[in-house]
């Protein structure tokens, strides 16, 4: 065995804890050149326990939720589970829905580190899965979600019959998909029904963590101004690069993970107890209707958040379950 020890630890954690894989199961590590080293401590754990291991490696993606190519996408459909640490997200792509249609369990882990990889599987995830399933049932059934803070967010998202969805990092059943790992809450709001303004102060997809504050705007679903510094200026180049869509709110989400803390990298830190998420792309798989090849998640700290009229959180405490 090479590597650290606790990666290995980690791997297996993840391959056994939290995907439940079994020996009479074909496992695939999908990675790309990045992440080689996490992925093939991976490999080598599930080599060990499983009936077949396939490595497989491709050129590392341009933006989360772009496709890998069609080879791979076929190869996805003909396994049992997949693990994904890749360094862009396959979470939102058609290759991913596809293969977890067909009943094939994928735990994706895009951007993944070593240190978050140890540091966050060895949370108790009964922890993480309680909180977790208490805000997903407050979160059933809503019409409207406010998100405020201290430096001026005041987002109002319109959320009536949209299904959240509880992703715990526990993936063992045929056809679950989720990240490996995670702790958060998360919705669709519905398309063109978003208005106010976001303040983005702690990290962003595509960008890590941030300088200076990004600023938007967004009136009737999607982002019309995009304020800030450098930082802001590469966001709205990208998603301009991309089409209107990929300004789209797609996403509302909240961190249930005690563990995971800010560090730049979206995986985690979207899964940071006492922060809430908003991506702006493709949400086909959380029930929207927002088809773009992107997905961009940005994170708002000590957030107060409202469902309806009641306050579930205030300045980043959580107000249940605590």
């Amino acid at each position: 065995m090479s590597g650290s020890e606790d990666l290995y630890k980690a791997a297996e954690r993840a391959l056994k804890d939290y995907l439940g894989v079994s020996a009479d199961e074909t496992l695939l590590v999908l990675t790309d050149e990045k992440m080689r080293d996490i992925a093939m401590a991976l490999y080598e754990t599930g080599r060990d326990i499983c009936s077949e291991a396939i490595y497989v490696e491709m050129r590392s993606r341009e933006i989360n939720g772009q496709e890998p190519p069609a080879q791979i996408a076929e190869m996805m459909k003909n396994v049992d589970v997949i693990i994904a640490p890749t360094s862009k997200s396959l979470t939102h792509t058609v290759a991913r829905r596809d293969a977890s249609r067909l009943g094939v369990r994928i735990g994706t882990m895009p951007g993944i580190t070593p240190d978050a990889m140890i540091r966050c599987l060895g949370a108790r995830f009964n922890k993480i899965i309680e909180l977790t399933e208490i805000v997903g049932k407050k979160m059933r059934h809503l019409s409207t979600i406010r998100v405020t803070t201290k430096k001026g967010t005041d987002l109002l998202m319109e959320v009536k019959g949209r299904r959240p969805i509880e992703s715990t990092g526990v993936l063992r059943n045929i056809g679950e998909s989720g990240n490996i790992p995670s702790g958060e809450v998360y919705l669709a709001p519905l398309e063109k029904k978003s208005n106010g303004i976001v303040v983005f102060d702690g990290s962003f997809a595509q960008i890590g963590l941030l300088d200076e504050p990004i600023t938007i705007e967004i009136k009737d679903g999607y982002a019309v101004n995009i304020l800030g510094g450098e930082q802001a200026d590469f966001l709205r180049d990208t998603l301009t690069k991309i089409g209107r869509d990929a300004f789209a709110v797609g996403e509302f989400g909240i961190g249930t993970n005690y563990k995971a803390k800010l560090t730049g990298n979206i995986l985690e830190d979207e899964k940071v107890l006492g922060t809430i998420h908003i991506a702006f792309g493709n949400n086909l798989s959380m029930g929207g209707r927002i088809s773009v090849p992107s997905h961009l998640d940005g994170l708002v700290q000590k957030p107060t958040v409202y469902f309806d009229d009641e306050m579930i959180m205030q300045n980043g405490k959580m107000l249940l379950g605590q």
